[in-house]
């Protein structure tokens, strides 16, 4: 399997990018899914100025193999918002962000949710709103690799 290793520089810009897509949408808060989407959902929520970051769970892959089913832990709360921003580091396989979408927009109608990655891949069976990157093979995101203890 080809990898890509995606460095702290790439995601400063590229986050950049991401942020000013928001301009049109203007998020309330942001849910990111956890594990890969925390890192994002904090640096976007500090570009936004935004404090209501809240996270879901989820579990699809042990390491690089995908499971068969997708299970999902953590209950949001949203208090006024009419506009949130789910984030994840990738739309892969999509089964991920498709399963987060359709929980919250059925958990919490008259709030319209809205899905962005730094990385998207045309196979996904769901486009985020907003991506930056298009992706053809795994992703080591640095994040995954930089503090990883030897030995």
């Amino acid at each position: 399997m080809d990898k890509k290793y995606y460095s702290y520089e790439n995601f400063a810009e590229d986050t950049r990018a991401l942020i000013r897509l928001q301009d049109d949408f203007k998020p309330e808060a942001i849910v990111g899914i956890a594990r890969g989407g925390l890192t994002l959902a904090h640096a976007m929520a500090e570009g936004l100025k935004i404090r209501e970051v809240q996270t879901i769970r989820t579990e699809l892959y042990d390491e690089s193999c995908k499971r068969d089913e997708i299970a999902l832990f953590g209950d949001c709360h949203f208090k006024n918002h009419k506009r949130v921003l789910v984030v994840d580091d990738i739309a892969d396989s999509g089964d991920t962000l498709k399963e987060v979408m359709h929980h919250l927009e059925s958990s919490f109608k008259g709030i319209e949710f809205k899905a962005a990655t730094l990385f998207y891949k045309k196979t996904s069976c769901y486009q985020p709103h907003f991506w930056i990157n298009e992706a053809d093979g795994w992703i080591d995101f640095f994040w995954e690799k930089d503090f990883v203890l030897e030995g």
